[in-house]
């Protein structure tokens, strides 16, 4: 396996980029739930960011680092563009979007559709190269519709390796871009780890990382073996004690204590909120801290409908984690 120039970035444990989720607000709070975690932002596609706000779209908080920004597009010169307009944000990697299934995507032509045209892929990363000694990566499928996932991957990914693209975010299940919904295409096809892995022992001069249906922390750590690291969706915005807890077994990083979390959350609530920032567009990232714990129920009501009629931040998040703290007490008791 090897690294970029000036690559020292730990892939073991990664969050998926995922749109309207991570976020900003998204990002800061699972900093807090696991500290040595490779954040992804949302997809950007390059024309928003040639056209675009760079505030909105490019600002972030310095403890949300390590943080990569995931790009969308398919002309090699307005993704060398954008490039050039984010190296000054202060990102740690730059990633290709050729993973995502959705029509929205798939009408700018980029996304899973990409995987039919490598040698395009290769000349778009060649180009956002060009404009940055930082990693540029690409996040893929093991294949598209009825491409071969055997003769099809490895053309992928011989071709974009070829470029010079060195780390893979692999997820694990074909994109299916006609005839299932994607939401739909998260449960069909299978999953095919095996497929992943072959890859990763045929192309050992490069880093694959797995992602796809890792929910826990024993099955991330079980499938770990033979990547430079696994990526995990869903859970770690659902469950995000699930991913403090895939931390503490891949880095041996302490269990942060929930209250704690909260507490965190509640003086960056504070302070955002003072900065004109909804303190919905806060907790509505948090609802999961408390996922099956006493109290979980409370704490997803309290913050998902009341947060939008409460007068202080921080004052609201510590009672309601307070309370939680209390109900749980009571039934351990």
């Amino acid at each position: 396996m090897t690294q970029t120039k000036g690559d020292t970035l730990d892939r073991r444990l990664c969050v998926a980029p995922m749109m309207d989720w991570t976020d900003r607000h998204c990002r800061y709070f699972l900093r807090q739930v696991a500290p040595d975690a490779l954040l992804f932002t949302e997809m950007v596609t390059a024309e928003a960011l040639i056209h675009g706000d760079l505030e909105r779209l490019l600002g972030h908080h310095g403890e949300e680092a390590p943080l990569v920004l995931q790009l969308g597009g398919s002309q090699p010169e307005r993704l060398a563009l954008a490039v050039a307009r984010a190296v000054p944000w202060g990102f740690a990697e730059l990633n290709l979007n050729v993973g995502c299934p959705s029509d929205r995507v798939q009408s700018g032509k980029f996304g899973a559709c990409l995987m039919a045209e490598p040698d395009l892929v290769a000349e778009c990363c060649q180009a956002m190269m060009a404009e940055t000694s930082l990693p540029v990566t690409v996040k893929c499928r093991i294949g598209i519709d009825d491409m071969d996932e055997e003769t099809g991957l490895d053309r992928f990914i011989d071709t974009v390796a070829a470029a010079g693209v060195k780390v893979f975010y692999l997820h694990a299940r074909k994109a299916w871009l006609n005839g299932l919904s994607p939401k739909e295409n998260r449960m069909i096809p299978p999953l095919n780890y095996d497929r992943v892995r072959r890859l990763a022992q045929r192309r050992q001069d490069i880093s694959v990382i797995l992602n796809g249906g890792l929910d826990d922390a024993a099955t991330a750590c079980a499938e770990m073996a033979g990547f430079a690291g696994v990526m995990i969706g869903r859970a770690a915005y659902r469950t995000p004690y699930v991913l403090a807890e895939m931390a503490d077994r891949i880095f041996g990083t302490p269990l942060p204590h929930r209250r704690a979390v909260a507490d965190a959350m509640a003086a960056y609530a504070d302070h955002m909120t003072k900065a004109g920032v909804p303190l919905h567009s806060i907790t509505r990232h948090m609802l999961g801290l408390y996922a099956g714990q006493s109290g979980a129920r409370q704490w997803r009501r309290q913050l998902g409908e009341t947060a939008r009629l409460a007068p202080d931040a921080k004052t609201f998040i510590e009672a309601t984690a307070a309370q939680c703290e209390m109900q749980a007490a009571r039934r351990a008791a």
